[in-house]
């Protein structure tokens, strides 16, 4: 009998494990944004780089999630804090000469990820879109041009 509750009672908290942990890790997830964000003063100058980019790419996830819910407020600032925070990203790899790499990959891939984007929204909301791609490549030009730099003996 001892047995038969304590089997139950784990099933039943395995089984409220797997639907509230992954509900507050959603939670979790969308306060560290902000606590990201508010972090990123206090940070060193050589990992800042690494936190914009992560909260340049929660914020891309973001905005996917806000457009196809249909929140196009929610979603254009997101928009703007991908565009935001990577430029944040390319300044502070150039300044500190620290994850410049790391940041033009990860550029990169958040540029891509906005093309695929753009060909599934609407058309009149493309143009945003293709001006924060424009600006992705830009900065990423920037990474690569500082990372390495043209000599002038050629």
């Amino acid at each position: 009998m001892k047995r038969s509750r304590m089997l139950w009672i784990a099933i039943v908290g395995l089984i409220l494990g797997a639907v509230v942990l992954p509900w507050l890790a959603q939670a979790h997830q969308e306060a560290t944004i902000a606590e990201l964000k508010s972090r990123l003063s206090n940070t060193d100058l050589r990992d800042r780089p690494a936190l914009c980019i992560e909260i340049c790419d929660r914020q891309l996830e973001a905005f996917d999630k806000f457009y196809n819910a249909g929140a196009t407020a929610a979603a254009e600032a997101a928009l703007a804090d991908v565009i935001s925070f990577a430029g944040l990203a390319r300044e502070y790899a150039i300044q500190s000469h620290k994850h410049e790499k790391e940041s033009e990959i990860a550029l990169r891939k958040a540029a891509r990820k906005l093309v695929d984007l753009k060909h599934a929204i609407a058309h009149e909301d493309q143009a945003a879109v293709q001006n924060a791609i424009d600006r992705l490549q830009r900065f990423r030009d920037d990474l690569l041009s500082a990372m390495f730099p043209r000599s002038a003996a050629k």
